[in-house]
């Protein structure tokens, strides 16, 4: 079994305390144990990193890849959209998904995995919902769009939960758009049946796009698999008000009424929900995925943090669109909407932490990690060998006392930090 000891000047431990005079040993795509830094002596396998912090891995919870093929251009206004916002943006996407066969997604898939890693995220849960030809029929290899995404993030070598979205309409009473058809599948069993090497996790894609019966039988066939549950709700107005007309409940309130909530339940976005929506969250355990970066981009409004961390709802992160790779960013829009909304600093705190900053490095780490049931990323003995070398000389964080780093890089620093990663082990 190949070892590798890493030596960096400071590690970045659990709760947010920085720690020198520790060496990070790897093996067998494990963190094999921590030990003092003054025994590496001349080993082989010693990788010294002077000028660095480690990190855990990054977790990019929530990623559409294709739609990193839309960065600039859909920052103008349209003339057939002069009130420009979410809904003709998704027909920007529609023509960007459709223009997209096997090696154009293969292509982009790979640039943004890529682009992902060199920002630190080490393991990405791909929300994958361009399936089929773009008039709706699959590919000779069915799973075709799939694989060549799977491939991708092996070529970069970063960890990926392909969640296989399930999607059967485009609203209430209404069949799939032009711009939808090579999303559909036929029926449930279509949606959930493949590999399950490529195949990990459920993605029932949203309340307009699954009917009732789809949510159903879905929540009760990933019952007893293990396999994570993601599902976008609470994204936008319109959708509550169609939810509201079409089932008579809210979003969250029907993602409770069809069993599909709970500990293995990611729900995305969630930034228009009610009290009691909130309330059912913590009930059943269930965690949000926020995706600040990509809610300012669509003008989707604010993640209702506070009411999130006074419940204790587990809260990740991801990228989304992938128009801005930066997890640090991820974890500071998030504090900052909810300051300027409390007229408050420091804002979310978890019980026993003093300050936002390890609340926010374990949405980024080990939060992500159960959201996409996963080992949970962290510098400790039998974690995954997933870890990131931030450059301390950088000025970002230049001349930050060791007390005030954890903070430093989230309030202060950029995915410009990163200098190095590992991915089970492998650099």
């Amino acid at each position: 079994m190949s070892r590798t000891l890493l030596v960096p000047d400071l590690v970045l431990e659990p709760g947010g305390h920085v720690r020198a005079g520790v060496a990070v040993e790897l093996a067998g795509g494990k963190i094999a144990a921590l030990v003092d830094a003054a025994g590496a002596g001349e080993r082989g396998d010693v990788v010294r990193l002077p000028g660095r912090m480690l990190v855990p891995g990054l977790v990019n919870g929530h990623s559409h890849a294709f739609q990193r093929h839309l960065r600039g251009r859909v920052e103008v206004r349209e003339p057939a959209a002069p009130d420009d916002d979410f809904w003709s943006w998704r027909e920007s996407m529609y023509a960007a998904a459709e223009a997209l066969d096997p090696r154009g997604m293969r292509e982009v898939a790979e640039e943004c995995f890529d682009a992902g890693r060199r920002a630190g995220y080490t393991a990405v849960g791909e929300f994958h919902y361009v399936h089929h030809r773009p008039d709706g029929t699959p590919y000779e290899e069915p799973n075709e769009l799939a694989l060549a995404v799977v491939d991708a993030a092996r070529a970069v070598g970063v960890r990926i939960v392909l969640l296989m979205a399930a999607y059967a309409r485009g609203g209430a009473g209404r069949g799939p758009s032009p711009g939808q058809r090579r999303f559909c599948d036929p029926s449930v069993a279509a949606a959930v049946a493949g590999d399950p090497l490529v195949t990990v996790g459920y993605a029932p894609h949203s309340l307009r796009a699954v009917p009732r019966e789809w949510l159903v039988a879905i929540a009760a066939h990933a019952g007893d698999t293990g396999f994570p549950v993601h599902i976008h709700a609470g994204e936008q107005p319109r959708e509550v008000a169609e939810s509201l007309e079409e089932f008579g409940l809210r979003p969250i309130e029907h993602l409770a009424d069809c069993g599909l909530l709970g500990a293995e339940t990611t729900v995305v976005h969630a930034t228009h929900v009610s009290e009691r929506e909130l309330d059912l969250l913590a009930e059943t355990e269930s965690t949000v995925c926020a995706c600040p970066t990509t809610e300012a981009n669509l003008g989707d409004g604010f993640l209702p943090a506070a009411g999130l961390w006074e419940r204790d709802v587990r809260v990740s992160f991801g990228a989304d669109s992938n128009v801005r790779l930066d997890p640090f960013e991820e974890a500071r829009e998030s504090e900052g909407c909810a300051r300027r909304l409390s007229g408050r600093r420091n804002v979310l705190v978890a019980d026993g932490d003093r300050g936002p900053a390890p609340s926010l490095w374990r949405c980024l780490t080990v939060n992500g990690a159960h959201s996409l049931m996963l080992a949970a990323t962290g510098i400790v003995a039998g974690g995954p060998a997933d870890v990131v070398a931030l450059d301390l000389a950088h000025p970002e964080i230049r001349a930050v006392e060791p007390e005030h780093l954890a903070a430093a890089v989230l309030f202060s620093g950029t995915a410009a930090l990163v200098r190095e990663t590992w991915v089970a082990g492998a650099p």
